[in-house]
């Protein structure tokens, strides 16, 4: 009896025998971690397929559409949508028929649209009503078509002043580099059926006040739209910093803790839990640094404990502001000469925002870093929903209960944990196919989460729970 207290884990009979057909392993020969129940979480490990599909991205496509973008002069959201060589407008007309010629491999899977609507004059950034443009390539699930992942760059650029939308900006690295990467990864998975959707975007009016991405998430949210993962991939165009050190295997994620759209209840709930570093965002990053941390991307993920730098906002806040679980790729370093910067040379040093500057190896690896993510997502089961602590009564074990989900390869489920001053989650339960299970180990010393199995061994970025009294 006392060996298998010191396990601090049980499990009904039935669970167990789900564990066995889950995992393989019978659930009363898991290793132990030194403080408690479970094994160790090890990183999700690329499969050949997903290795196959990151060897595809391809640094020369990438390059030549950085260098494309910004051979439109400006790209600026208040450039001519007419001209057809130089203005937003050409840029929109490029960026959608590489995506109609993306799709056109897709067997009919994946869709394009341009997305309009007219901006009414919003000072100080959009003096006159404008429209704003989104190119949208949507890869229809196979089988969780419902469940959505969006990743999205931005196509639209500026220069010194951000109402000047005649002089050059050539917005290569900001941010003709990340609608790059949307663009290349909607290239590769194309041909490929992963289970829930994927979305690429290129969106505009970023740099006049997130206004394309805000209109993208609006229409999600009043569709209804399940999107369980968003990443804007912003500025991720260069290794080197402005004191000329490089640091070519990095690529910084910004994800926020107390969740944007917070009510007071949930905040109410967040302080009494402790749950400041467990907001959806912070479990997405989590996974992201699971599945993407590794040699086949050649990577370092840097989770940055923020929802973006300082005096900057990205495309993924109006995803927050909607309840969308959002994160944001930048690259590690910033040389401020390249941004925002009128195409001038002073004292000697060039300055705006020139493909010269760019590291185009270094974009083909934050490519592959969002592959792998966003292929991870969406071939593995949708993070659970519903998940509760129960709190009804003073124990020193944890009972966790979960609503089970509807993909057709779920296989079942396991209970993650982590003392509440560690980042990660460092010991897993498996419990099987099961909505329940008892830990005996105090809710109130560390830190829960549940996360799904797919029968393909792909799991599921972790969900928080909340108090069931």
């Amino acid at each position: 009896m006392a060996q298998e207290r010191s396990r601090r884990v049980f499990l009904s009979t039935s669970a167990a025998l789900s564990a066995v057909a889950l995992t393989g392993v019978p659930a009363g020969a898991e290793q132990l971690g030194d403080r408690g129940p479970g094994g160790s979480v090890p990183p999700q490990r690329p499969d050949a397929e997903l290795r196959a599909i990151l060897r595809e991205i391809d640094e020369h496509r990438i390059e030549a559409t950085v260098r494309r973008l910004a051979a439109f002069g400006t790209r600026h959201t208040l450039s001519s949508q007419t001209d057809p060589v130089r203005g937003i407008g050409a840029a929109r007309d490029w960026i959608l028929a590489e995506m109609r010629k993306s799709a056109e491999k897709s067997g009919g899977r994946m869709k394009v649209e341009s997305q309009s609507y007219v901006q009414p004059p919003t000072p100080p950034r959009i003096p006159v009503a404008t429209t704003i443009t989104n190119i949208v390539a949507t890869l229809r699930g196979s089988t969780t078509p419902e469940r959505v992942y969006v990743v999205s760059g931005h196509y639209d650029s500026r220069c010194s002043d951000p109402l000047d939308a005649t002089k050059d900006a050539p917005g290569a690295d900001d941010d003709a580099s990340g609608v790059a990467v949307a663009m290349e990864l909607a290239r590769v998975l194309a041909t490929r059926r992963p289970a829930a959707t994927i979305v690429f975007a290129a969106v505009a009016g970023e740099e006049q006040g997130l206004f394309g991405a805000r209109h993208l998430a609006t229409l999600y949210k009043a569709a209804g739209t399940n999107v369980q993962g968003m990443f804007t991939n912003d500025i991720v165009g260069s290794s080197r910093a402005d004191d000329g050190t490089r640091d070519p295997r990095t690529i910084r994620l910004f994800a926020e803790g107390v969740p944007t759209s917070e009510t007071p209840a949930q905040a109410e709930i967040r302080r009494s839990v402790g749950g400041e570093n467990d907001s959806p965002s912070r479990q997405l990053a989590r996974f992201v640094r699971s599945v993407a941390e590794n040699e086949a991307t050649g990577m370092s993920v840097r989770v940055i404990y923020r929802r973006d730098r300082y005096l900057r906002g990205g495309d993924h806040i109006p995803f927050l502001e909607q309840g969308y679980p959002a994160a944001r790729f930048t690259e590690p370093h910033e040389d401020f000469a390249h941004q925002h910067q009128d195409v001038r040379v002073e004292n000697g040093e060039q300055f705006g925002d020139l493909p010269e500057f760019c590291d185009f190896p270094f974009i083909a690896r934050v490519a592959r870093v969002n592959a792998a993510t966003m292929w991870s997502l969406a071939t593995a089961p949708g993070t659970p929903e519903e998940v509760r602590i129960r709190t009804n009564r003073l124990t020193n074990d944890t009972d966790l209960v979960w609503r089970r989900g509807t993909d057709p390869d779920l296989a079942g489920y396991e209970v993650v944990w982590r003392e509440t001053t560690a980042a990660e989650w460092t010991h897993s339960i498996r419990v099987g196919d099961k909505t329940e299970a008892k830990v005996e180990l105090s809710k109130d010393n560390v830190f829960f989460g549940v996360r799904a199995v797919g029968k393909n061994g792909r799991r599921s970025p972790v969900a928080f729970p909340t108090p069931l009294s």
